[in-house]
């Protein structure tokens, strides 16, 4: 059972869904105007909020700031009987999970309620996560010559393959495509990355990376997918959304991975984004999860069809209690969600057998094959 807020002036319409979203097995606590469902904020928390965009006191814009200033994962779904460009965008910049349009259907209510209290659940297991793990990025330093060491390891880069396993079946779900570089000076991915990011060129080393990528992609096996990891700067780059593209030829074929360690923040537009990609035919994963940014906006904006479990989480998760909650917990809530679960970094028996017993078959990491050049023989 979830604890609901709604807010809403118009009486008829409040007592409506509050009574739908009881029969659904929900707590429902209800409010009449802004200011009063504010006033509530101080004492009580919620799983949901709902709220009418116009209200007197206290617009449903003006509580969702006050919201977010006391809580960043409560998901907030805004309603309004005038919908208008401006107000939606005002909404989801506030970080709104949906804008609807009233009046709403019941299955309609429903539905988008049950996903907002699961994406809750999801980013307070994320916090948790985080919270546990108490990861650092690590930064690359400046050098001489940056420019020069970044246009040779540009044009020596290639990819490798790590695959991505179903153990249960005993067959490869699919590859990851690894960034590598023959350059010295570049020692890692983490070094390219960073290099190109204080050069701002990330867009050419995202658009090397999918060209070389495709060409992986294009020598699968059938069934089998590539997952290709992007920035988030990588969503502002025209020639991502182009169906001429090498990639988008091969697009039925690519699952695009999008690390929960960059925020997104500059790309303002993600859920569009996003559609357009799907529109291509291309499923779209969220890494890193349990390492990265907190909250559920990648989850609500880029709705994953696949996410993967931070290594960080499965390392010596066989002796670990904590680690067996978390994960069991995330690979329930995915499950419930319709979207695969995959833990990357298994190293040992024990990590994947424990893994199993937790819920989770897609495994990935050394224990079945290191990264190498297409395509590296699975030990099973």
């Amino acid at each position: 059972m979830a604890r609901v807020l709604i807010a809403d002036d118009e009486v008829a319409l409040l007592r409506s869904y509050a009574r739908i979203l009881t029969a659904a097995g929900h707590e429902v606590v209800t409010a009449s105007d802004g200011k009063a469902a504010a006033g509530m904020l101080e004492d009580a928390s919620f799983d949901v909020i709902l709220s009418d965009i116009m209200m007197p006191g206290l617009t449903g814009i003006d509580l969702l700031r006050a919201v977010r200033e006391r809580d960043l994962d409560v998901p907030v779904i805004i309603m309004t009987a005038n919908p208008a460009l401006d107000t939606a965008m005002q909404a989801l910049e506030q970080g709104a999970m949906r804008y609807l349009q009233k009046p709403i259907e019941r299955e309609l209510l429903e539905g988008t309620v049950a996903r907002a209290v699961k994406l809750h659940q999801l980013a307070r297991m994320k916090r948790e996560a985080l919270d546990y793990l108490k990861t650092n990025s690590a930064r690359v330093g400046d050098r001489a010559g940056l420019e020069t060491v970044f246009i040779r390891a540009l044009r020596s880069i290639y990819v490798a393959v790590q695959p991505v396993v179903s153990v249960k079946e005993r067959k490869v779900y699919g590859y990851e495509a690894l960034v590598r570089c023959r350059e010295p000076a570049v020692p890692n991915p983490g070094a390219l990355l960073a290099a190109a990011e204080k050069l701002g060129s990330l867009v050419d080393l995202g658009r090397s990376i999918r060209i070389r990528a495709a060409a992986v992609a294009a020598e699968l096996a059938p069934g089998e997918a590539l997952f290709v990891n992007l920035h988030a700067r990588d969503l502002l780059d025209d020639t991502l959304y182009s169906p001429h593209s090498e990639l988008s030829k091969v697009a039925n074929r690519v699952i695009l991975e999008m690390t929960e360690r960059a925020s997104m923040d500059e790309v303002d537009d993600v859920r569009e984004r996003a559609a357009r990609l799907r529109k291509l035919g291309f499923r779209i994963a969220v890494d890193d999860l349990g390492a990265g940014y907190a909250g559920l906006t990648s989850f609500a904006n880029l709705e994953p069809e696949v996410v993967k479990i931070d290594m960080g989480l499965v390392r010596g998760v066989h002796g670990e209690v904590t680690k067996q909650r978390l994960i069991r917990t995330l690979v329930g809530l995915c499950k419930e969600m319709g979207i695969q679960i995959v833990a990357e970094g298994v190293e040992r028996a024990e990590e994947r057998d424990m893994l199993i017993s937790l819920g989770c078959d897609l495994l990935q990491g050394y224990l079945f094959a290191r990264p190498d050049r297409p395509f590296p023989q699975v030990s099973w």
